[in-house]
């Protein structure tokens, strides 16, 4: 898989450059093998991470670059 251009954090307001990609999915509404991905920068990896955690989204967590 190729990383996307645009490699901006996906918090709201945030402009910082993204270091991780949040790969997620929402069992109810995806296939198992769909995965969406929020881009996040280090002071917001944790926040966003928690976030689909909680939910059950959350599937892997990949270091960009």
């Amino acid at each position: 898989m190729t990383e996307p251009e645009d490699t901006t954090c996906s918090a709201r307001g945030c402009r910082e450059a993204a270091t991780v990609d949040l790969r997620w999915n929402n069992p109810k509404i995806h296939t198992e093998d769909r995965r969406k991905h929020w881009l996040a920068c280090p002071a917001h990896e944790s926040s966003l991470s928690d976030f689909l955690g909680a939910r059950g989204f959350l599937r892997e967590t990949v270091p960009l670059g």
